[in-house]
């Protein structure tokens, strides 16, 4: 019997923990690595290395897959266009990973599907910048169109005096403003979608961020009502299907009390996302599994919370240049903590793996985010930080 070959442009970590379930599914998965010592390169048995932005390398590396797919979105539009042309099957398709490529494009779809938008225009000088600040009030919230993540290619502009110190940013092509948001908190709302329309949603969780990055995620969000969580979950579906998305897709969302649909839509993401990893071990179907079920047209998995409680604590390059030498302390302090690396280096700051720990009976969100954070700062700092404080 032949298995299809599910083909992954870059190497980084999503990639990578896309191997495991293609293991179980007895699926093989084939990476277009950066280069050789990138995430994913050790977790599969086929790795090229190539350059994503080089149509050749996309050409020559897609040829014997039959389905391509992607560990991020800068994969140049006009190479995804001529990959399809030339009978690859691309998934998601370009007409819908767009929308995640350029945030202008995804801004417009959202305010054409009637969907909760923050007031927000394409700037393409420091004249126009400052006059939708007086009209939408300031601070505001200058961006890249194209490439940002993590914080990067976002800036926060408090006066229009300080619009000054933005000018480099303005190099000819148009710049995305917002409104910067009052809001209570970020949620995210992670659903998966097959090309036969089939769709799934996970719970909506709270996702919090330190300096751009996501640092915390809390599965579902607490104290979330049943109305808004409904709502912004059906939206997720909504985008899903009428942007003809295919695999696993984040939409990232600001709660805000008051506002008449209760949540703005911030930004897109059309790949496993960072705000999905604790369905790894939180969920009936993790998001990893669902999204290679999901490019290859099977039926979708069940992604019910399997616990009442799921917490990821991401971990971030800190005092421990080894993390393999906190492992044991990490795991004896935490033995139902889940520990999740990416076999990166070890850079102040760089995402280089997570924790996912879950509710056992009698916890409180609280002590599960405790047990989280516990086994994180071991692995960061490579020490407990609870037998510090005794």
């Amino acid at each position: 019997m032949t298995f299809p070959v599910i083909g992954v442009v870059g190497g980084g970590q999503l990639a990578r923990m896309m191997a495991p379930p293609a293991v179980e599914l007895g699926l093989e998965l084939r990476v277009l690595a950066e280069g050789p010592d990138v995430s994913a390169v050790a977790a599969v048995a086929n790795a090229a290395v190539g350059d994503y932005k080089n149509l050749e390398d996309l050409k020559a590396f897609a040829k014997d897959v039959d389905v391509l797919t992607f560990d991020h979105e800068h994969v140049p539009e006009e190479h995804l266009r001529a990959l399809e042309s030339a009978g690859v099957n691309v998934q998601p398709r370009p007409d819908a990973l767009r929308h995640a490529q350029d945030k202008l494009v995804m801004r417009a779809a959202i305010d054409r599907l009637g969907l909760p938008n923050p007031r927000w225009s394409a700037v393409s000088s420091l004249g126009e910048l400052r006059a939708f600040g007086d009209q939408v009030g300031w601070p505001v919230v200058l961006k890249t169109p194209r490439g940002g993540y993590d914080g990067k290619g976002v800036r926060v502009i408090d006066t229009p005096e300080e619009a000054q110190e933005a000018s480099d940013w303005f190099t000819g092509a148009p710049l995305l403003v917002e409104e910067k948001v009052p809001f209570s908190r970020e949620l995210s709302a992670l659903v998966a979608r097959s090309p036969h329309g089939e769709a799934r949603a996970w719970p909506v969780v709270h996702s919090i961020q330190v300096n751009g990055v996501c640092d915390e995620v809390i599965a579902p969000a607490q104290e979330l009502p049943v109305p808004l969580a409904r709502a912004a979950a059906e939206a997720a579906l909504r985008i899903a299907e009428e942007l003809g998305v295919t695999g696993v897709m984040a939409v990232e969302m600001f709660e805000v009390p008051g506002s008449e649909a209760g949540f703005l839509i911030n930004e897109l993401a059309m790949r496993p996302h960072n705000s999905g990893h604790w369905t790894m071990d939180g969920a009936v179907t993790g998001q990893f599994e669902q999204h290679l079920r999901a490019v290859l047209g099977l039926p979708l998995g069940d992604p019910s919370l399997a616990s009442g409680v799921v917490v990821m604590k991401n971990i971030l390059g800190g005092d421990n240049p080894e993390l393999y030498s906190a492992y044991p302390t990490a795991l004896q302090a935490e033995p139902a903590a889940k520990i999740h690396t990416y076999g990166k280096s070890v850079r102040p700051g760089r995402k280089i793996g997570h924790v996912n720990a879950i509710a056992l009976p009698g916890d409180t969100t609280a002590q599960v985010r405790e047990r989280a954070e516990r086994a994180a700062a071991i692995l960061r700092d490579g020490r407990d930080p609870r037998k510090e404080t005794l």
